[in-house]
């Protein structure tokens, strides 16, 4: 059985192909008019250990925002496609990052009921992680993926001062999670309803 999607999303603000492979070796082939997103797609990619092809166009003239959230939609329905019955998944992950003085926390349960819980302290300083990325992308990207890919999402900026070491805690806690909760571990689905996708 192959854990594979391909998504083709194209409204009138982004256009966006994104191919997953849920055993993959953590390979990416990325290209996005938003030089963070891309850094943090190669991020996903290395610490789940999937395989990432994204070409993704946006309106950038505007802002980030439309083609940050659209690539977060696209890997969410590709990540729902790919587990399909989610059969024989460990179905739940977690994974505590730091990087320097950040600490990140995210947990998550592919449940099949869509959910986020973001919280990260307030502060001037993580407000931008680069001049035209606001920390809130972050989680507008995980936002997305949680509520297309179907999954419970737990995201904890435990500490941290500096935007940019926050912003990468969470991508690689969170993808780190996510690699923990796709393996396959049995045969059965774990859930006593005895479905994930109902």
């Amino acid at each position: 059985m192959t854990r594979t999607a391909e998504i083709v999303r194209t409204t009138k603000e982004t256009s966006i192909r994104l191919c997953l492979d849920l055993d993959g070796t953590g390979r990416a082939e990325v290209r996005t008019p938003v030089g963070f997103l891309s850094h943090m797609l190669e991020t996903i990619a290395k610490h789940s250990r999937f395989d990432l092809v994204v070409e993704a166009q946006g309106d950038t003239y505007i802002d980030n925002h439309h083609t940050v959230e659209d690539v977060g939609l696209a890997f969410g329905d590709a990540l729902d496609r790919a587990l399909g019955e989610r059969a024989g998944i460990e179905r739940f992950g977690a994974s505590y990052v730091p990087l320097d003085e950040a600490l990140v926390r995210s947990v998550v349960d592919l449940s099949g009921r869509p959910y986020i819980v973001f919280e990260s302290p307030v502060d001037r300083d993580l407000l931008f992680v680069t001049s035209d990325f606001p920390f809130a992308l972050v989680e507008e990207f995980w936002k997305s993926a949680a509520f297309r890919g179907k999954l419970n999402l737990h995201v904890d900026v435990i500490r941290a001062r500096n935007g940019h070491h926050a912003a990468e805690a969470v991508f690689k806690s969170a993808a780190r999670a996510l690699r923990d909760a796709v393996r396959i571990t049995g045969a059965g689905v774990v859930s006593t309803k005895g479905s994930l996708t109902a």
